[in-house]
């Protein structure tokens, strides 16, 4: 009998249990849960993907200061900047029930820069804002460009911004053909104590 998904699910299993109770932010040490990420691949294995199939990838963003924005991304963009972002990327783990996530920060995976162009600092809701960034991961480097749509401005508290990104991969790996990177994204332009500026981006490339 092949005991391979029994040992994936339990993975799985002991991976939510481990993290369900822990506090949720970057304002904490990450841990590792139950097993590495690298031992998760090696329990899951890799599905064969069919030729037309993406290959999908499904990280965290944090403004990071450890990781400032890289000026010289920025200075290819088709457009003048007057807002740089750095980041850090995090891998998460989510609960196989329903996708919620339990533990937002499991492991460090690379780094990000964001160069955004801000034409009204009220942040309307529903005005979209050019992006152009670079995301470094384990699987490559994509950089790509589009825009920000506001969403609103008020929620959960009056100067937080939610928006959604929707960018096209304009460079990547040499396997890479292109595809599109989109996200729900959080900013804090006004400081507001207890919320951070990041996002949950989902990159799918072809």
């Amino acid at each position: 009998m092949n005991i391979r998904p029994f040992a994936a699910l339990a993975f799985l299993l002991l991976s939510a249990a481990a993290c369900s109770d822990g506090p949720s932010g970057v304002d904490r040490t990450p841990r590792d849960v139950a097993a590495s990420a690298s031992d998760a691949d090696e329990v899951m294995g890799t599905r064969r993907r069919g030729e037309n199939e993406p290959l999908v990838l499904r990280f965290r963003s944090v403004e990071d200061p450890a990781f400032p924005a890289d000026r010289s991304v920025c200075a290819a963009a088709p457009f003048t900047t007057n807002v740089y972002l750095g980041a850090s990327l995090w891998s998460e783990v989510t609960t196989i029930s329903s996708g919620r996530v339990v533990h937002d920060a499991v492991r460090r995976i690379g780094k990000a820069t964001a160069c955004v162009r801000i034409t009204d600092p009220t942040f309307p809701p529903g005005l979209p804002q050019d992006m152009y960034a670079r995301f470094d991961t384990p699987e490559g480097i994509y950089t790509a460009i589009g825009a920000c749509t506001l969403i609103s401005n008020d929620v959960p508290a009056s100067g937080l911004v939610l928006g959604g990104c929707h960018l096209r991969i304009v460079s990547g790996p040499a396997r890479s053909r292109g595809g599109a990177i989109t996200s729900l994204s959080v900013f804090n332009p006004a400081q507001l104590p207890g919320y951070m500026t990041g996002s949950e981006w989902t990159v799918q490339t072809y």
